[in-house]
């Protein structure tokens, strides 16, 4: 079967046409463009603000006039990750997405489910004919999953709606009230390089295989972080002669890294027994969570220049030291990661080293403090350290009156208790409601498996069920 043929057809036709339009974040202008144009050509008032976001209103249909206006939002760029043995530009290609059992995914990328089945969803309903709903506003923003540049820049003014339906929630029985807030760390050293030594080997060392995933959604999952492992591979090794010609390990700031690879010499071949018996240590501590952990070496010619011996110690001393992962559980909601850190880039080579880092906490001092702790070891060594990008958290309000009509709803159509939680992710509800002070908000979806990695995809029951939840909540929205 193919996707398209999927119920509800107008939806999954929807997620195709926006599949075939490349959108990834930073580089959004030939899917705003497709999103302006489908607004215009139904008749709709559409706007596109000096960033990109766009809007597109509704009227409400016949008998619904007196209802709440409802802003249903989405945003419109999608990860860009692939496997590394896939030949695949996300800045001219369109997703190639397949059925796969009860599953739809993409061959080799991410799919863009996230959170493109929310815009999908929208654009179904502002071509629907025969759908009950109040005034609606759809609200695309761009560039959520870099910076969230198109929330923190949302024109004031621009929207009416009183709720506010955030379709970014990735499990169909949850309900998101809160989420965490963010910022990036970002180091910058320069090294000393020299020539390697004529008696030197070469060596490419790649770490391959890992699962990644969502840096908050997953950080409790306690996946490997190729950085980290990589950096286990090569710490304390200068013994052996090594130096380090190169390494690029991950490449999205809100993604688990999933490869790393390293081109460095050595003097002494005894360092290939000694890493192929940290490699196994390392892969038998991550069977459970990592099962397909690859760790490969060959041989190579020698690189033109590589790290001076002093630099490599400072630089794998102080990645060691770097916290990954869970910081702190929260003590106000049972279960929840209030604070952690991910080691999402690696990338050194001729005498430069970069490093970047995403920081989630529900709070937003302990933000703050596990940042600090990161760039901490490297202000040690004299690198630069920048915090940047800082965005808030979304307070959780437990009587919103949207959160109950969505629970009782949910619970009389599906026969059980919706899960009512706040999301260890960014979600751009903190900051729409700093710029629109009292929206009613709350956030939803069908089930995504894998967010942010080619493992990435969607339940097609889930899609169904979400669908149907979705249109039945706006047939009951609240009067003014």
């Amino acid at each position: 079967m193919k996707v398209r043929d999927l119920e509800p057809k107008q939806l999954w036709n929807n997620f195709e046409n926006l599949n075939a339009v490349p959108r990834p974040s930073k580089k959004e202008e030939k899917v705003v463009e497709f999103v302006k144009n489908f607004g215009k050509k139904l008749g709709l008032e559409t706007y596109v603000d000096k960033v990109g976001n766009v809007i597109i209103k509704k009227p409400a249909t016949k008998g619904m006039e007196d209802r709440k206006t409802v802003v249903l939002q989405s945003h419109l760029d999608m990860v860009h990750q692939k496997n590394s043995d896939t030949d695949f530009d996300f800045s001219t290609q369109g997703i190639e997405s397949y059925v796969d059992g009860d599953w739809v995914t993409a061959k080799g990328t991410t799919l863009g489910a996230d959170n493109g089945i929310g815009v999908a969803s929208i654009m179904s309903l502002l071509e629907s004919t025969n759908i009950p709903h109040p005034a609606l506003e759809a609200l695309f923003t761009i560039d959520e999953e870099t910076g969230m540049t198109g929330a923190f820049n949302l024109e004031k003014g621009r929207l009416d709606g009183k709720i506010l339906l955030n379709l970014d929630t990735e499990d169909d029985d949850e309900f998101s009230i809160g989420c965490a807030g963010g910022i990036n760390t970002k180091v910058h050293y320069e090294y000393a390089t020299v020539l390697p030594s004529e008696t030197a080997k070469a060596y490419k060392i790649s770490v391959t295989g890992l699962k990644g995933g969502h840096s908050g959604v997953d950080i409790h999952l306690e996946r490997a972080n190729a950085n980290k492992v990589m950096n286990r591979l090569l710490l304390d090794a200068e013994q052996y002669g090594l130096q380090i010609a190169e390494i690029k390990g991950g490449s999205l700031r809100n993604a688990i890294p999933r490869e790393s690879f390293a081109v460095v010499t050595i003097e002494d071949e005894k360092y290939l027994n000694v890493l192929k018996v940290r490699a196994e240590i390392i892969k038998a501590e991550y069977s459970i969570t990592d099962p397909d952990m690859t760790v490969e070496v060959e041989a190579m010619d020698l690189p033109e220049s590589v790290m001076a011996m002093g630099d490599v110690e400072k630089i794998t001393t102080a990645i060691l030291a770097v916290h990954n992962g869970v910081y702190k559980m929260s003590t106000a909601i049972p279960g929840l990661v209030e604070t952690s850190s991910s080691l999402a880039i690696i990338n050194i080579k001729d005498g430069k080293f970069e490093m970047q880092s995403l920081q989630r906490s529900s709070v937003e001092s302990a933000k703050y403090d596990v940042a600090e702790t990161v760039g901490a070891p490297f202000k040690l060594i004299g690198a630069d350290v920048e915090y940047s990008g800082s965005y808030p958290g979304w307070a959780p309000n437990p009587n919103s009156e949207i959160l109950g009509l969505l629970t009782d709803k949910y619970t009389h159509l599906f026969g059980e208790k919706p899960k009512v939680f706040a999301i260890h992710a960014g979600l751009e509800c903190g900051i729409l409601g700093e710029r629109y002070p009292g929206v009613d908000m709350i956030s939803f979806g069908p089930t995504i498996k894998n967010p942010h990695s080619p493992d990435e995809k969607v339940n097609i029951a889930s899609v169904q069920k979400f669908w149907k939840f979705l249109l039945d909540i706006l047939k009951d929205i609240p009067k003014k």
